[in-house]
């Protein structure tokens, strides 16, 4: 089995050694194509205003300067694009991609990429254990259950243009609870804030804060589920149709 790795912190990220450590497990034919810098926040976004280029770090591993979507087009379009996966894991996140996040994060987008391209994908994240950023990130719990997380679904007959997501709480490895398959939650909104500051040369400059929310998660929910100590997955598909309300907008221009 060929396995493509990727990700949105950077092809220097400490998640990635853990994704490969994960993959590893799998097989021994891995590949790795990352961003070359951190892309978090990037979602599924396109480098179309300047050129993409590729800076080869080993045996199969490289890096692309661009966004997770460009890491991935251009490992299955032109580096691999001869010899193409079997499987791609994007991740370790450094961070949870939970509920709506999964729209602004890279790390969910490069499985998107990869399942448009009809590849299995998988992406995997991990909780930080306190508020705040940074590498203090404890990767214990994706390392010692991501292969009994992932093995299970490599044979599992996917719906096209569907993936999974996979987050870890941050907890000890031997208190998680188990596995729970649930559906996206919703934060509440309202969450981010803008700090505002000035520049050594005296302009004015925001940036966007990341603010705990108090919420009380649905039922069945990842949110939920995260927050009572188990490993989630939930199954995203690329259809943002709302079916429901097809007829109803249509009905509106009848006549």
């Amino acid at each position: 089995m060929r396995i493509l790795l990727t990700n949105d912190d950077g092809v220097y990220a400490p998640g990635l050694k853990v994704l490969e450590k994960i993959a590893r497990t799998l097989s021994d034919d891995i590949w790795i194509v990352a961003p070359s810098e951190e892309q978090s926040g990037a979602g599924h976004s396109l480098t179309l205003t300047r050129p993409v280029r590729i800076r080869k770090h080993g045996e199969q591993h490289f890096s692309v300067t661009g966004t997770p979507t460009d890491a991935v087009l251009m490992a299955v379009g032109h580096l691999m694009k001869d010899s193409p996966p079997d499987l791609i894991l994007s991740g370790v996140n450094r961070g949870a991609n939970i509920a709506e996040d999964v729209t602004y994060s890279g790390t969910v987008s490069a499985a998107m990429e990869g399942t448009l391209a009809g590849f299995r994908s998988i992406a995997m994240s991990q909780l930080y254990a306190r508020e705040g950023m940074g590498d203090t990130i404890p990767f214990a719990c994706a390392e010692a259950w991501g292969e009994k997380v992932v093995q299970p679904l490599l044979d599992l007959p996917m719906t096209p243009r569907t993936l999974l997501n996979i987050n870890f709480p941050a907890i000890d490895p031997a208190t998680v609870k188990g596995v729970k398959t649930v559906r996206q939650g919703f934060h509440d909104y309202g969450r981010s804030s803008i700090v505002e500051g000035t520049d050594p040369r005296g302009y004015r400059y925001y940036w966007f804060g990341l603010e705990t929310t108090v919420h009380t998660p649905d039922h069945g929910t990842d949110l939920e589920a995260i927050a009572d100590g188990y490993i989630t997955i939930t199954p995203l598909h690329l259809d943002l149709t709302h079916y429901e309300s097809l007829n109803m907008v249509r009905a509106a221009f009848d006549g």
